[in-house]
């Protein structure tokens, strides 16, 4: 796995999912978002429990596949179709050599989630996708899943969150830059991502996140698991 080093140098632009940040992003997932495989086998265990013969699951904002990946190797004798949609040609390029690596009978297309034309499914996965999309169009996308899931379907999402306290927030903030701190991350790697993620990632609260949910569709919602502010949520059609 390359070593993520990509804001050890002056930032010249915004963050994008360019040849830089698909060739490290394995690691840069492993080193800055707290208990990252433990949300991941989250995910794999109620994706696993909504599938049968036939079902289709998709990750809107697949990276390099890792997440499907693994919830293929879990799979018994069940025929599902895992299809990972990312708008990442560099991320896409990771994700087709694991997958040629694995012999994996995965999907992944490159689309804008936003505007593609989904097939019925019984689950949807999103990774830190959502903070992404621009809030205008966010409730689009979220009623989009919710009409393209089959009744009891489930939309299991992780995402970085903020608290509506405001002095929480900061200290919840430093908390974070502590841990990437205790993953090698220097304090000017720390600063230079920040600044390179400003306007582009823009994260909601717990209640916010769930709040859409609901108002898009969603007859359940709640967060699942939570370190400080980063959460993985279970929304049920």
């Amino acid at each position: 796995m390359k070593k993520d080093k990509v804001f050890t140098k002056p930032i010249e632009k915004q963050f994008e999912f360019d040849e830089d940040v698909a060739a490290v992003f394995d690691d840069m997932l492993s080193r800055s978002v707290p208990f990252y495989k433990e949300s991941q086998e989250i995910t794999k265990h109620f994706t696993s429990r909504h599938l049968k013969n036939g079902s289709i699951v998709y990750d809107l904002g697949c990276s390099t596949a890792s997440t499907l990946l693994s919830i293929e190797r879990d799979l018994s004798k069940e025929r599902v179709r895992l299809i990972g949609i990312d708008n990442s040609k560099a991320m896409l390029e990771q994700a087709k050599k694991k997958i040629d690596a694995f012999d994996s009978d995965i999907e992944v297309l490159e689309g804008d989630i936003l505007e593609f034309d989904y097939q019925k499914a019984d689950v949807f996965i999103s990774n830190y996708t959502l903070q992404f999309v621009r809030p205008l169009v966010r409730e689009k996308l979220i009623r989009k899943i919710c009409g393209s899931l089959n009744e009891n379907g489930v939309f299991i999402f992780s995402e970085k969150i903020i608290s509506e306290h405001k002095l929480l927030n900061k200290e919840l903030i430093d908390y974070y830059y502590d841990f990437k701190k205790e993953q090698g991350y220097s304090q000017y790697e720390i600063m230079q991502k920040r600044e390179a993620l400003e306007n582009v990632l823009i994260p909601y609260s717990e209640s916010e996140n769930i709040k859409m949910a609901k108002e898009c569709g969603f007859s359940h919602c709640e967060a699942v698991f939570r370190w400080g502010n980063f959460a993985t949520f279970i929304a049920i059609k």
